[in-house]
């Protein structure tokens, strides 16, 4: 069967051989390439090669339409037959791949529900490292910075910077570790609110930095106390800062805690360090703040959880950081990492964080 006139009309790549013997030299090769086809892929690459829109048989196909009217039927059963035994092949060949497929996977997947589990546990990091990194993450995500400092500081750091008095009772011995010799001024810190000081004096202001660390009180080790604690404290030192930066901050910082509609209330208080003091608590997150009967075992039935102090800067504070208090103003803020892993996991006693037994991590899984 003579090929059309080459003026392209048969399609793409110009004029096509229709006779039989071209056409079956066409099917032959596919055949070859299905049956060599190792796997999906290759059966994949073989099927664009010769059934695929620019395959021989498919630009064949196109050709026939340039055909005389008497010859089209016959070129038409002749591609549609080799197109047919082509698009068998493949089907089949899909088939027995598939299968071949499904068969190794039950070999190199299968899992030997008898063998003995490994004996080896898989590590955990620390629930207190963790809760602590999630309010760091808390606060970075609203535009604070975070920032470190020496765990043995200054006393002047420690106390004088933040306005408390020669004879406030946090001085004492009963209250603070000194370090030896008594004279040089050392302690360990007993808050995180020394390097917000340290943050104003080496950064200036305007000032957002949130405090993750270690402190250090001569307190008993019970349920709820240990003389080496975890806190976060959170200072903004700017032009026109009010209370209500300090709420919106707070309730954000409580929501990502401890979940969607959880808010701040603020009670007076007093801090050497903020004038006005507040304590703060947030909503319950068990009983939502709803009176309950019995009541809550969260919260008491109160609808609230106390979580920490908060109150506006003290301008002594600004003025022994040297910051002009008449421009500036800001509000800072603490709370216990322990006390707030504890409610977050339903931790009881704070003695199961510090006692090394590794169930307890356990319990928590791995979290980055």
């Amino acid at each position: 069967m003579p090929a059309p006139d080459g003026d392209g009309s048969a399609g793409e790549g110009g004029a096509q051989d229709l006779s039989q013997e071209s056409i079956e030299g066409h099917v032959a090769a596919a055949l070859r390439a299905v049956g060599a086809a190792g796997d999906l892929d290759e059966l994949k690459q073989a099927r664009l090669a010769h059934a695929g829109d620019r395959s021989p048989l498919a630009l064949a196909n196109r050709a026939i339409g340039g055909l005389p009217g008497s010859e089209k039927a016959a070129a038409g059963k002749l591609v549609g037959q080799a197109r047919g035994k082509v698009n068998q092949a493949l089907a089949a060949r899909q088939v027995e791949l598939e299968a071949e497929r499904d068969e190794r996977i039950l070999v190199d997947e299968a899992m030997d529900l008898t063998v003995a589990p490994g004996r080896r546990p898989l590590g955990r990091r620390h629930v207190l490292t963790v809760t602590a990194e999630r309010m760091a993450d808390a606060m970075v995500g609203m535009g604070w910075e975070i920032a470190e400092g020496p765990q043995v500081e200054a006393e002047w750091f420690n106390f004088d910077a933040l306005n408390f008095d020669k004879d406030h009772p946090a001085r004492q011995m009963q209250d603070t570790f000194f370090v030896d010799p008594a004279k040089a001024g050392l302690v360990l810190r007993t808050h995180t609110s020394p390097v917000q000081a340290r943050s104003l004096i080496e950064r200036g202001v305007p000032l957002y930095v949130a405090v993750p660390g270690k402190t250090f009180r001569t307190d008993e080790l019970d349920a709820t106390h240990t003389p080496v604690f975890h806190q976060l404290e959170g200072l903004a030192i700017d032009e026109g800062l009010t209370m209500a930066h300090l709420k919106g901050t707070l309730d954000r910082l409580a929501e990502g805690m401890f979940g969607p509609g959880i808010v701040s209330r603020l009670r007076p208080a007093y801090f050497p360090f903020t004038e006005p003091s507040a304590e703060m608590d947030f909503r319950c997150f068990v009983c939502r703040g709803v009176a309950t009967d019995p009541a809550c075992r969260t919260c008491g039935g109160t609808g609230w959880i106390e979580w920490g102090g908060c109150g506006m800067v003290n301008q002594n504070v600004l003025r022994a950081c040297g910051v002009d208090p008449d421009r500036y103003q800001g509000f800072a803020f603490g709370m216990g990492v322990e006390r707030t892993a504890m409610f977050r996991h339903g931790i009881a006693d704070m003695r199961e964080m510090i006692e090394g037994d590794v169930r307890f991590n356990a319990q928590f899984g791995m979290e980055i």
